[in-house]
């Protein structure tokens, strides 16, 4: 019986020990535990590249050309290419977040969104008041589509390595296929560690 206890107050010291400590922090606070693509690189990246994209000669052109009439903007595929799992659909909302919220353009849903929306219609039609039930092709078509790709380098030797990411995002004009705008953003992370896996 004695050895029984004991066995459960060593195990349960270990459970106890191996406790993780949490703590709450500001989601603005930049903390980059691996050195890996994070929440941090994503948001700043976002915002940094919209700011680019509105402030180019398209924008103007565009606005003088369609009577003051804000460009109406779609975010299509950004591929990663890096060399770890990066989540592209965080970086994708804070892009259409940067984009939405400047009040620059506006902005229609993605491909998924729309089959949602159009399928909601479809059931409007059955179940809905005629006053109520939304109608079909009311849409707004977008006159841009933003696309892009998230690529890494990496270079690494004995506990050191030199990650190098590089985004590259480009505006296209729907009807003509024209690029209006290519941008890029380049991070550079220095990580010291033993034992580096990247």
């Amino acid at each position: 019986m004695g050895k029984n206890i004991l066995l459960i107050l060593v195990c349960l010291g270990f459970i106890l020990g191996g406790c993780a400590e949490v703590k709450r922090v500001d989601t603005e606070d930049v903390i980059d535990l691996s050195g890996r693509w994070n929440d941090t690189d994503s948001r700043l990246v976002s915002e940094e590249m919209i700011d680019d994209v509105l402030s180019r000669p398209w924008f103007k052109k565009f606005i003088n050309g369609h009577k003051g009439n804000l460009p109406v903007v779609i975010v299509g595929t950004v591929r990663n290419r890096s060399h770890e799992h990066i989540n592209v659909q965080t970086f994708v909302k804070d892009l259409e977040r940067a984009l939405i919220n400047s009040g620059e353009v506006d902005f229609v849903a993605s491909k998924g969104e729309r089959d949602e929306i159009r399928e909601e219609r479809k059931e409007q039609a059955v179940h809905s008041s005629r006053a109520t039930a939304k109608s079909d092709r009311e849409e707004i078509g977008a006159d841009f589509m933003l696309q892009g790709t998230i690529n890494s380098i990496i270079d690494k030797i004995k506990g050191k390595a030199v990650v190098f990411y590089q985004v590259n995002l480009e505006l296209i004009d729907m009807e003509t296929h024209r690029k209006v705008w290519i941008g890029d953003k380049k991070i550079k992370k220095y990580i010291k560690r033993p034992r580096i896996k990247l």
